[in-house]
C-alpha cells in the first residue's frame, strides 16, 4: 500500500483509485480470511452435520450440512466478486489549530459505480492523542450517490498528527464475511502552541512606525534606497534623478534614505538539562507557549522577528539578516512558519547556550526576549554576555523544579536572576501557573524604571 502526500491547506485529499486490501492479499484467499465468527460457525456446523449424516446415513441431515457450509462460502464468493468503485475525500478545517481547540474533519464518500452498495463501514485512522477512531455505518449507497459524515478532533499536546488513511469495511447481508479495504490519501493536522494576548506596552527605544530597534535595514520592493539606481519598469517618473541620468546616459531614479525598522529576537531554551517534567502543564510547554505569544504580538506590532534556539538554529532562516515580517514579509505567512516550527520543537541534547550566543553576536541589535530554563553559574554568565548589542533584553527564567513540585522558587534561581540583572537584563522569575500577560506588563514597567534611572545618571 502506498500513501499520497498531504494536500495543500484548504483542499481535499482524494483517492479515486479505489480501496486496496488492508493486508496486501488478493483473491479468494483474502476473502476467506474475512470470514466472521458467524461465518466460521456456519462452516463448522455444516462440516459437522455432513460428517454425522455420513456416519448415521441420514440424507436429510446431509442436505442441512451442505446448506450451512455453502452459505458462508457463497457470501465469500459474492463479496469477492463485488466491484464497488468508491471515491473518498477528506476536508480538514482548519489545518492548523491551537492546542486545546477542535478541528472538524469531513468525510465524503461517492459511489461512482453503476451498482448500489451493500452495508459499508467507514473508519478513519486517528492518533490516540486526538481521540478514539471514528466509525460510521452506511446502510446503502445508490449508484452515483454521495454520503457525507464528519467528526471532531482535539489535542492538548502540540505536534503534527496524520489523519488517515481511510478504511472501508464491506459486509454481506448475512454478516458471514467482512473485507477491509484501505485508501492511501491522508491529511496532517498541525497543533500549534497556545498563544496569550499581550498588552501593547512600550519596551524601550521604539522607532517611528516600526517598533523597537536601533538598526537601519534595507527594504524590499516599495521602499526607497540610499543612492540613485537604474530605472525599472513601473518606477514613478517623479523620482527620476535628471543629473544622474545626464551623467550615465540612461534613466536613473532616486533612492532616498529609508525609515528605521525594528528587530525582535525571541530566544527559546530547549536544553533537556534545563527543564524537568512533561505534559501540557510543564515548564517547557509554558516557555514554548510564551515564545509563540511574544512572536505573534511583535509581528502584529510591525516588528521584524526571528526565533532562535539554544542550538543556534534560527527561523525563518538566515537570509539577509535572519528576520522576517514587519515591512519586508507578509506577517501572516511568517506567523504560520513560526507556529509550524514551534508545533514540533522538542528538547535538544545540548548542554549549553554557546551556539545561541554566537548567533546573537553575529546579528544586529533590537529587542531580545529570552525564555530560559534551569541555569548553572557558567550558563548564567554566558547568557549575561548575550545582552551585548541588544537595545533591550528581557529574560523569563523558569525553575522547572518548582513547576514539577509546585513549590517556591529556589535560592539558586534567585542567584542566577541577580547575575543576569547585573549583566543588564530585565529578569522576571516565572512561578508555576504564572500569566504571561502580567509578566509582560511587569517587564515594561521595569524597563521604564531603568530608562528613567539612566536619564538621571543612575542605574537600576
Amino acid at each position: 500500500m502506498t500513501t499520497t502526500p498531504a494536500v495543500p491547506p484548504g483542499q481535499r485529499a482524494d483517492d479515486r483509485d479505489g480501496p486496496r486490501p488492508e493486508d496486501g492479499r488478493t483473491g479468494l484467499r483474502a476473502a476467506l480470511g474475512g470470514l466472521t465468527t458467524r461465518g466460521r460457525s456456519f462452516l463448522a456446523a455444516g462440516a459437522a452435520a455432513a460428517v454425522c449424516a455420513y456416519v448415521l446415513g441420514q440424507a436429510d441431515l446431509l442436505r442441512v450440512g451442505l446448506l450451512l457450509a455453502v452459505l458462508p462460502l457463497l457470501c465469500v464468493v459474492v463479496l469477492h466478486r463485488t466491484r464497488y468503485r468508491v471515491a473518498t475525500s477528506r476536508r480538514l478545517t482548519p489545518q492548523r489549530v491551537e492546542a486545546g481547540t477542535e478541528a472538524r474533519v469531513q468525510l465524503l464518500m461517492e459511489n461512482v459505480s453503476k451498482l448500489p452498495t451493500g452495508l459499508l463501514m467507514l473508519q478513519d485512522h486517528v492518533p490516540y492523542m486526538l481521540g478514539p477512531r471514528p466509525r460510521f455505518v452506511l446502510d446503502r449507497v445508490e449508484a452515483g450517490g454521495r454520503r457525507e459524515v464528519s467528526y471532531r478532533v482535539r489535542s492538548d499536546l502540540r505536534g503534527r498528527f496524520p489523519l488517515g488513511p481511510l478504511q472501508l469495511r464491506l459486509s454481506d447481508p448475512f454478516g458471514m464475511c467482512e473485507l477491509t479495504r484501505s485508501f492511501s490519501a491522508y491529511d496532517t493536522l498541525t497543533v500549534v502552541p497556545r498563544t496569550t494576548p499581550l498588552p501593547p506596552v512600550r519596551l524601550g527605544g521604539e522607532a517611528s512606525g516600526y517598533g523597537d530597534g536601533q538598526q537601519r535595514a534595507l527594504a524590499l520592493a516599495g521602499d526607497d534606497d540610499v543612492i540613485p539606481r537604474a530605472y525599472r519598469y513601473g518606477d514613478d517618473l517623479r523620482r527620476v534623478h535628471w543629473r544622474s541620468t545626464a551623467r550615465y546616459g540612461e534613466l536613473m531614479v532616486r533612492r532616498e534614505e529609508q525609515p528605521q525598522r525594528s528587530h525582535c529576537t525571541v530566544l527559546l531554551d530547549t536544553r533537556r538539562a534545563g527543564f524537568q517534567g512533561a505534559g501540557p502543564d510543564s515548564a517547557f510547554e509554558w516557555a514554548v507557549s510564551g515564545a509563540a505569544s511574544v512572536l505573534t504580538h511583535m509581528l502584529e506590532r510591525g516588528y521584524a522577528v526571528r526565533l532562535l534556539t539554544d542550538t543556534g538554529a534560527t527561523v525563518p532562516g538566515e537570509g539577509t539578516d535572519g528576520y522576517a515580517g514587519g515591512a519586508s514579509h507578509d506577517a501572516a505567512e511568517t506567523a504560520g512558519l513560526l507556529m509550524d516550527t514551534l508545533a514540533i520543537v522538542d528538547h535538544s541534547d545540548g548542554a549549553g547556550l554557546s551556539r545561541a550566543s554566537d548567533a546573537l553576536r553575529a546579528g544586529s541589535g533590537g529587542l531580545l526576549v529570552a525564555f530560559l530554563g534551569d541555569l548553572d553559574e557558567e550558563q548564567a554568565a554566558l547568557a549575561g554576555r548575550m545582552r551585548g548589542r541588544a537595545g533591550s533584553a528581557v529574560a523569563f527564567v523558569l525553575d522547572s523544579g518548582s513547576w514539577l513540585t509546585g513549590g517556591a522558587v529556589t535560592g539558586a534561581v534567585e542567584e542566577r536572576t541577580r547575575q543576569l540583572r547585573e549583566a543588564g537584563w530585565t529578569v522576571l522569575p516565572v512561578p508555576p501557573g504564572a500569566r504571561l500577560a502580567d509578566l509582560w506588563q511587569q517587564a515594561a514597567g521595569a524597563l521604564r524604571d531603568t530608562a528613567a534611572a539612566d536619564s538621571h545618571g543612575g542605574w537600576a
